[in-house]
């Protein structure tokens, strides 16, 4: 399995490819510096287990390589990075298919950590659950639940968690995929 970096800026990709490795030294980490380039990375060095991909790639318009990259890999972690400040672009990269949206001016420990949180998601490794209905909650994710209805933005849960905002994200997204959800707003107004 190999995880796949993606972003055209070469300081950047070489600083995430020394994460990764650090995080995950039996996985091969592959760099590219255009999108056209992963079929082909894919097919040379195989299956992919991660997706690190810079949003303002040459030659890509908008979220385009975030569905594309989704439509053909469904079950494998996507992290965009950006140098756009999170908000409105966080917003459409979730909505488009992304796991997680981080900042390129986030530090080094906090993409450590919430791209930890992704492969723990994947991997199943959940705290404690709770049953709630059909779905199996951990006590985490009923926390959020409960702070997510009181209207708590990411910035106010990391306060009162006392963890990092990507934390937060991490959570979030593990809570949205067990609940088959996209993003907070579901609920409220609907599919």
């Amino acid at each position: 399995m190999s995880m796949y970096i993606i972003d055209d800026h070469p300081l950047v990709r070489q600083a995430i490819a020394m994460l990764l490795r650090r995080m995950r030294p039996a996985s091969k980490v592959i760099e590219l510096d255009k999108f056209s380039e992963l079929q082909a990375a894919i097919i040379k060095n195989g299956e992919p287990e991660l997706f690190v991909l810079d949003l303002l790639l040459p030659g890509v318009k908008g979220t385009s390589a975030v569905k594309d990259i989704k439509t053909m890999y469904a079950n494998v972690p996507l992290a965009v990075i950006s140098s756009m400040p999170a908000g409105e672009a966080e917003e459409t990269c979730i909505e488009a298919g992304a796991d997680i949206y981080i900042e390129k001016s986030t530090p080094a420990n906090d993409i450590s950590s919430a791209i930890h949180g992704l492969f723990a998601a994947e991997n199943g490794d959940d705290e404690a659950t709770v049953a709630v209905g059909e779905t199996k909650l951990s006590k985490r994710q009923k926390q959020l639940i409960v702070m997510l209805d009181r209207g708590l933005s990411n910035r106010d849960i990391a306060a009162e968690l006392d963890i990092s905002e990507h934390t937060v994200k991490v959570h979030l997204w593990r809570l949205f995929r067990r609940l088959d959800v996209k993003s907070r707003t579901v609920g409220r107004y609907g599919k």
